[in-house]
């Protein structure tokens, strides 16, 4: 095979050859982009405005809102470009951008959702300390590991993608993948970001068991206390976070099978959307749906009217 390693464009897959599909295809995209931003941009606008939510757990649903505008719009905008403009092509240095800041956020927004379940767990199993436990200070170092530790990652990850020496230009994705674009690798240097990942995996297995385990002793507490209406508060305030979990388990589950397994392209593209692009859609409505205090906050950034009030209550 040629060696490509002084071009400077890749090939991207595309969604279809037919152009009325590739436009139906841009429609979809920015409809899902569109909502995302706008789910999230609502959750930290909701936030910063309301007095009543300045608090160790919104002050982090706030960074895990930003790492998600980040998540998504680091693959979305190019995608819908690709299909309305009807070429397939990124630059090299945009495909290093591509997969540094994917990265950077995924390993953020993953460390963040660990932190979370720590907040949870003080708040829950140990109330009468929390305030001095979960302090300004505390709160800030937190989502500052959390930022470093998502950098960091994205560094390693990045370096050990690219210090390969490609033989073709042609990913079989719709936007840069390392296990895609490790398949284009004609040299040895691969198996050391194989192995990279492979230590990544096994550190995001051990935030995820953590997590877990963290929600065990959570309900075991939740399930002492005495009134209905206490364990429905406790509640109220540990599943959405439970759920989020679950759903970026289940788009790591979905990542791995697509990467490991030969599927057809255009089930391929489709988990490869599961897992990029449904999660950060999805998380500004699991933390509003069930969450009193952050409809309320909604009903004054919008004013809305008391119609729509009763429809929000309704949800």
């Amino acid at each position: 095979m040629n060696n490509f390693t002084s071009v400077s464009t890749f090939l991207l897959r595309e969604f279809s050859e037919v152009r009325e599909l590739q436009i139906l295809y841009f429609f979809l995209f920015l409809a899902l982009y569109l909502t995302t931003i706008t789910g999230n941009l609502l959750i930290i606008a909701a936030v910063a405005l309301d007095h009543h939510l300045h608090t160790p757990m919104y002050f982090f649903l706030t960074n895990l809102a930003m790492m998600d505008i980040g998540s998504v719009s680091v693959i979305v905008p190019k995608s819908m470009t690709n299909s309305i403009m009807n070429t397939w092509s990124i630059s090299y240095s945009e495909c290093v951008a591509q997969v540094f800041f994917y990265f950077f956020f995924v390993a953020s927004d993953l460390t963040l959702l660990t932190v979370m379940a720590h907040d949870r767990y003080v708040a829950i199993c140990n109330p009468l300390q929390y305030e001095t436990i979960m302090h300004r200070g505390a709160c800030l170092q937190m989502a500052v590991i959390a930022w470093i530790t998502g950098l960091l990652y994205a560094i390693v990850h990045t370096c050990g993608t690219f210090a390969n020496t490609f033989c073709s230009n042609v990913v079989s994705q719709f936007f840069c993948e390392i296990p895609k674009l490790l398949k284009l690798s004609c040299s040895d240097f691969y198996l050391v970001e194989i192995g990279l990942i492979v230590v990544g995996s096994l550190l995001g297995l051990g935030c995820l068991i953590y997590i877990v385990i963290t929600y065990m002793q959570i309900f075991a507490i939740v399930l002492r206390i005495p009134s209905v209406h206490g364990k429905k508060k406790a509640l109220s305030t540990c599943l959405p976070h439970l759920t989020v979990v679950s759903l970026l388990m289940f788009s790591a589950i979905v990542a791995y099978a697509s990467s490991s397994t030969n599927y057809s392209s255009g089930l391929d593209i489709a988990f490869a959307v599961i897992y990029t692009i449904i999660p950060p859609t999805l998380n500004p409505f699991i933390y509003s749906m069930r969450n009193k205090d952050i409809k309320i906050a909604l009903w004054k950034l919008l004013d809305v009217g008391p119609s729509s009030k009763t429809i929000f209550r309704l949800l």
